[in-house]
């Protein structure tokens, strides 16, 4: 992965074979595809909060980092007070991901620098991902130029879990973590604790920590003993 001076790094669960692909399966093929630059250039993924946009946009960066791309990824969090600056350089890479597009909205110096960033690697046939909490078409950007060309490219709703789901990935993210969640202790978890994903996760790897150092296994009895601590 192309190396950036805000020392970004992708989150090591964050590839594909590590998310629930359940209703998203179209999703993560066009994913793959542009991590591979074999389509479209430009790509728009949206959903509600937690409905996996940020992990799939870093998968798609670590897939085409691992297929020797030259790839990048950068938050876009407001949070972050990332300068216009920070885009500088992108445009010369294979594939760009940016997360949390919609959040720079309003901001001209950065639209003017996402505009040209979209255009240099149009020029390259480079390919661009961002990911938003909405449609292009509902996110005000200043600039007409840059909305017109985000909207140009596949534009794709990720589909929250169910239950079901949840359960399912968090049985994912523990073998990806080397160990075992029973389906009984699954189903304890959601109905003990948030059921948003990352609030779910958070807890799994509190519970993972607990059991390597007490050299327990996670039942019921025992994460009952580690949430009501």
């Amino acid at each position: 992965m192309e190396q950036l001076p805000l020392e970004i790094r992708l989150a090591d669960h964050a590839v594909f074979n590590n998310f629930l692909a359940t209703g998203n399966e179209h999703v993560i093929h066009e994913l793959k595809a542009v991590a591979s630059r074999a389509l479209q250039p430009m790509v728009w993924l949206w959903g509600p909060p937690e409905s996996g946009r940020s992990h799939l946009l870093q998968a798609c960066i670590a897939a085409a980092d691992d297929l020797g791309r030259r790839a990048a990824y950068l938050p876009l969090d407001r949070s972050l007070g990332l300068p216009a600056a920070a885009l500088e350089g992108l445009g010369e890479l294979d594939v760009v991901g940016l997360d949390d597009i919609d959040a720079v909205a309003g901001d001209a110096g950065i639209e003017r620098a996402l505009f040209a960033l979209f255009e240099q690697l149009r020029q390259s046939g480079g390919r661009l991902v961002v990911s938003a909490a909405a449609p292009p078409g509902e996110v005000r950007f200043g600039l007409p130029d840059l909305a017109s060309r985000l909207k140009s490219g596949g534009v794709y709703r990720l589909q929250p879990l169910d239950d079901a789901g949840r359960l399912a990935a968090l049985q994912i993210r523990a073998r990806f973590r080397g160990f075992d969640l029973p389906d009984d202790t699954g189903r304890y978890l959601l109905n003990r604790t948030a059921r948003g994903p990352a609030s779910l996760f958070r807890v799994l790897d509190t519970l993972d920590r607990a059991a390597l150092v007490a050299q327990k296994r996670l039942t019921i009895p025992f994460v009952r003993s580690i949430l009501d601590a």
